[in-house]
């Protein structure tokens, strides 16, 4: 990071009592009020107060599981369970990129919708009333774009397999156990 960009950065401070400091606006502040720093794209950094600790993930993530407790949830049980399989996984790196890469697209999509509505962010009100509309185009572009993404996903895994077996064939283990087709 560049140093003029982290001077403009907002530096939060949270204290052994889970109270966060804002040491611009030289007042504390809550989750909600960091929340709404992340909707107004505000730059900033959680850290720890005593050890310098950088905190900001851990603070977005408690900012999600307070937003998924409440109203509608944007994650199935099933959808959390299948991403914490993939931690500690050898693909864990590539899903990370591969989830990351997704929202960057969907963010794509949602400024060129708020372009194409003269800079005003869509209310659900006119969602409904361009899905209505476009709702049939709009689910085949994006079944179209997940199933690309699948597909490129499949390949890639496919290409780490071909690859791993490749590099230990040269070593003189026996196929593993239970592998072996009956």
């Amino acid at each position: 990071m560049s140093s003029s960009k982290k001077s403009s950065e907002r530096l939060i401070k949270k204290y052994p009592n889970r109270r966060l400091y804002d040491t611009q606006t030289s007042s504390y502040i809550t989750l909600t009020d960091v929340k709404q720093l992340v909707l107004d794209n505000d730059e900033f950094t959680v850290v720890d107060a005593k050890t310098n600790e950088d905190l900001t993930r851990s603070i977005l993530l408690q900012i999600i599981l307070e937003e998924e407790a409440h109203g509608a949830p944007m994650f199935s049980s099933e959808v959390l369970a299948q991403i914490i399989r993939y931690y500690g996984h050898a693909m864990q790196g590539m899903m990370g990129s591969y989830l990351e890469k997704n929202v960057q697209a969907f963010t794509d999509i949602q400024k060129k919708f708020t372009i194409a509505t003269d800079g005003k962010p869509f209310s659900q009100e006119m969602w409904t009333q361009f899905m209505n509309v476009q709702g049939p185009l709009m689910q085949g572009m994006m079944n179209s774009y997940i199933d690309q993404s699948k597909n490129l996903f499949v390949q890639m895994q496919e290409q780490m397999q071909n690859q791993s077996k490749a590099m230990f064939s040269a070593f003189p283990f026996g196929a593993p156990t239970g592998t072996d087709k009956k």
